[in-house]
């Protein structure tokens, strides 16, 4: 009998595509295989017009798909990685990270070629608090308004001319084919320091137990799993858990492993954005492995700490 594989999703356009980019690649693997995706929907979606921290933080995007996993409602669930809490809950475990796509941000805007080309005063639309922070921190003659929804909201958002610009995430646009016809400008890692997992997906699965009760399934899971993704992402979320970042922290981390080299970028401000405090940090691994990488996340934590984090952070 064919092995049957239960991949749980949010409801989202971009959520279902990325479940169905992992169904494609666990095809690849196992043609026989039978895969239902299912479609839970999460408190964070049900309460879409509400601020993350105001309901209680991005952890809402995960919950009902975690308690599925758990109860053995569903074999795996496939998560955006930064909606992942830096600790996860218990009985579970990141199965496999697959290749990432581009982490960075992006800027759309109506006509403005880049950020420092927006005009003065100009509505830019964002979600998120680190974003608004970044931008401000370059331009503070920007009128910098909230946004929520998903994607394709925000995209008619500004084709309604609510806003002059916005800023997204690049991956969520090319994971459903977006890029290429609204040409996003990517934005300077350096001062537009990506969310901690930007661009990458979880595997989540439990933590005791075969998924899918299938040594052979949990081979083909464990196959997709990218070692630079996986290295990037535990020291960007090592970093986080150190420095007890909530939903309402306005903090970008960023990775990046080149051979057996890396580096890792922190910016933190605190709740008002008035004040920022930001490190680096170089590692040469003498593994690539997500354990390894993991304590240079704790070591950079470790650094910000010392330096008034825990202050910026609101511990």
């Amino acid at each position: 009998m064919a092995a049957r594989l239960r991949i749980g999703s949010r409801p989202s356009a971009l959520a279902l595509a990325q479940a169905h980019l992992v169904e494609r690649s666990l095809r690849a693997i196992m043609p026989t295989l039978m895969i239902d995706i299912v479609p839970i929907r999460t408190s964070g979606d049900r309460m879409a017009a509400a601020s993350l921290a105001d309901i209680g933080g991005k952890g809402l995007f995960v919950k009902e798909l975690e308690q599925a996993v758990l109860a053995g409602q569903i074999d795996i669930a496939v998560h955006s990685m930064k909606d992942l809490p830096a600790r996860l809950a218990d009985g579970l475990r990141i199965a496999a990270v697959p290749p990432r796509e581009d982490p960075r941000d992006a800027l759309v805007a109506h006509d403005a070629p880049g950020f420092e080309a927006l005009r003065r005063g100009a509505r830019l639309g964002t979600s998120s608090s680190r974003r608004r922070f970044e931008a401000l921190r370059i331009r503070p003659d920007l009128e910098v308004l909230p946004m929520r929804g998903n994607l394709d909201t925000r995209l008619k958002k500004l084709e309604r001319r609510e806003f002059d610009a916005i800023i997204v995430a690049i991956a969520g646009l090319r994971r459903l084919g977006r890029a290429a016809q609204i040409d996003p400008v990517p934005l300077d890692e350096n001062h537009f320091v990506p969310a901690g997992g930007q661009g990458a997906l979880a595997i989540e699965g439990p933590a005791d137990g075969l998924i899918g009760g299938s040594y052979e399934l949990e081979r083909a899971i464990a196959s997709l799993n990218d070692l630079n993704a996986a290295g990037e992402t535990a020291c960007e979320r090592a970093y986080l858990a150190t420095i007890g970042a909530s939903c309402a922290t306005a903090v970008g981390v960023r990775a990046t492993l080149d051979g057996d080299r890396l580096s890792a970028h922190a910016l933190l401000f605190n709740k008002e954005g008035k004040r920022a405090l930001e490190d680096r940090i170089e590692s040469r691994l003498s593994s690539i492995s997500a354990e390894q990488a993991s304590q240079a996340g704790t070591e950079l934590g470790n650094r910000m700490l010392n330096h008034g984090a825990s202050e910026l952070v609101g511990r």
